[in-house]
C-alpha cells in the first residue's frame, strides 16, 4: 500500500522505489534466516515455541518442495516462516539470497508495473 501511494504522488522516481522496497524486504528475510539458524539451537529447551513435532512437520515440507520453496518468500503470512525455516536448516547463504532476492524483487516489479499501467 505505501509502495503502491509513493509511486501515485509521482513525488519518487520508480527505480529508487523498487530498490528501496526491495532491499528492506530482502534485509527482513536476512534477519528471519540468521534467527532461525541462531535459534536452533534451543530448539530442545520447554519454551521453545514450536515442539518437536511442528518442526519436524516444516522440516519434512520444506525438504519435500525443496530450496524452490524460497522463492515462495514474497507470500504474506507464510514468507517468514518459510525463511525463518531456511535459517534452522541451514541452507546455504548465498542460495538463501539468490532465491529470497528473486521472489521479493520480482513482487515489487510487478506491483510497480500494475500501479503505472493503471495511471
Amino acid at each position: 500500500i505505501v509502495l503502491t501511494t509513493m509511486l501515485l504522488t509521482n513525488l519518487f522516481e520508480k527505480n529508487i522505489l523498487l530498490i528501496t522496497a526491495s532491499s528492506g524486504n530482502i534485509l527482513g528475510s536476512v534477519v528471519n534466516w540468521y534467527l532461525g539458524k541462531k535459534i536452533s539451537v534451543y530448539k530442545d529447551r520447554k519454551w521453545f515455541p514450536v515442539s518437536p513435532q511442528q518442526l519436524e512437520k516444516s522440516e519434512y515440507y520444506f525438504n519435500q518442495y525443496g530450496l524452490w520453496s524460497l522463492l515462495l518468500a514474497w507470500v504474506p503470512i507464510i514468507g517468514d516462516p518459510i525463511t525463518l525455516l531456511a535459517g534452522v536448516l541451514k541452507v546455504r547463504f548465498s542460495i538463501f539470497i539468490l532465491l529470497v532476492s528473486i521472489s521479493k524483487i520480482s513482487r515489487y516489479v510487478f506491483i510497480l508495473y500494475i500501479s503505472s499501467y493503471l495511471i
